[in-house]
């Protein structure tokens, strides 16, 4: 009895917790073990709980701030536009109606200089009631200068419309007239010019990327340095003085053409508001006829 529990005795004391951690474990094989049965919910483990998933549905699990406040800015709302001219819509429009109100302008005008011209009765009707040629000057200038500073007149329409058209009828009479005094072919000539220049400079201003527009106050002082240079040339007369005065009044003028036609089109620095259609039209149909009187000259 006592020789069969020894051996049983030993193996209990190899397994004691207590024993020698440095006695290496009893090495154990799984060779013709069966492994135990699978069980779908052991009954010593409780069903883990299931997760929450946040999966964001439109209109249903997810409402966004914008649906709160409608009126808050987003990151997808787009920046508001510094200008209109940021809509090509917009600024196609309004130089389409520029240059439709600068074509009726320079029409009539120049009607008006042909029939100045070509017109002998009419020529010395005008040469001779120079009053008339006086009071156009007075109106132009009146009315020109109220539409350039005024906002609210030059926006209010049909006021604007009003003032512009007062303005085209004075200066067409008053270029009409200085047309009389020239020879017609010298008229004719002039005109073919004008024309040519301003078409010119009109297409290099829409495909160019020089921006001109930061020029426009060294224009303003040569222009003053050209009416110095002409009131002294009426002291100094001479037909050299003439010639260079009538070119340089027609270069600086066509600055101003290109100058303009930048601000009207919106492409550079500086752009005119798409409510100030008829200043632009006045200010080219300004340029376009004093290059016509510059390169016409003085008689």
């Amino acid at each position: 009895m006592s020789d069969t529990a020894d051996p049983i005795a030993r193996k209990e004391m190899q397994y004691v917790p207590d024993s020698d951690v440095s006695s290496p474990p009893p090495s154990y094989s799984y060779q013709g073990q069966q492994p135990p049965p699978y069980s779908a919910a052991p009954d010593m483990y409780s069903p883990p709980k299931a997760e929450t998933t946040c999966i964001s549905q439109p209109g249903t699990a997810y409402e966004s701030f914008s649906d709160i406040r409608p009126d808050a800015p987003s990151d997808t709302t787009p920046l508001i536009a510094s200008s209109a001219f940021d809509d090509k819509t917009v600024r196609r429009a309004f130089v389409r109606k520029v240059f439709c109100i600068l074509t009726l302008q320079l029409l009539f005008t120049f009607s008006v200089v042909c029939v100045f011209t070509f017109s002998s009765v009419v020529k010395d009707a005008v040469q001779i009631n120079l009053w008339a040629y006086l009071s156009s000057f007075f109106i132009f200038a009146v009315v020109a200068i109220t539409l350039s500073c005024c906002k609210s007149f030059s926006r209010r329409h049909p006021w604007n419309i009003v003032g512009l058209v007062v303005v085209t009828l004075s200066l067409s009479y008053m270029v009409g007239a200085i047309a009389s005094f020239h020879n017609t072919t010298a008229v004719v000539i002039t005109m073919g010019a004008t024309l040519a220049i301003s078409l010119a400079i009109i297409a290099f201003s829409a495909q160019t990327r020089y921006d001109f527009t930061i020029c426009y106050w060294l224009l303003l002082i040569l222009a003053v340095d050209l009416i110095m240079f002409g009131f002294f040339c009426t002291f100094y007369y001479s037909y050299i003085t003439d010639i260079l005065y009538g070119c340089l009044g027609a270069l600086l003028y066509s600055l101003f053409l290109m100058v303009d036609c930048q601000l009207m089109m919106g492409m550079m620095s500086y752009r005119l508001d798409p409510e100030e259609y008829i200043n632009a039209a006045l200010m080219i149909y300004l340029d376009i006829v004093l290059i016509f009187l510059y390169l016409l000259g003085r008689r």
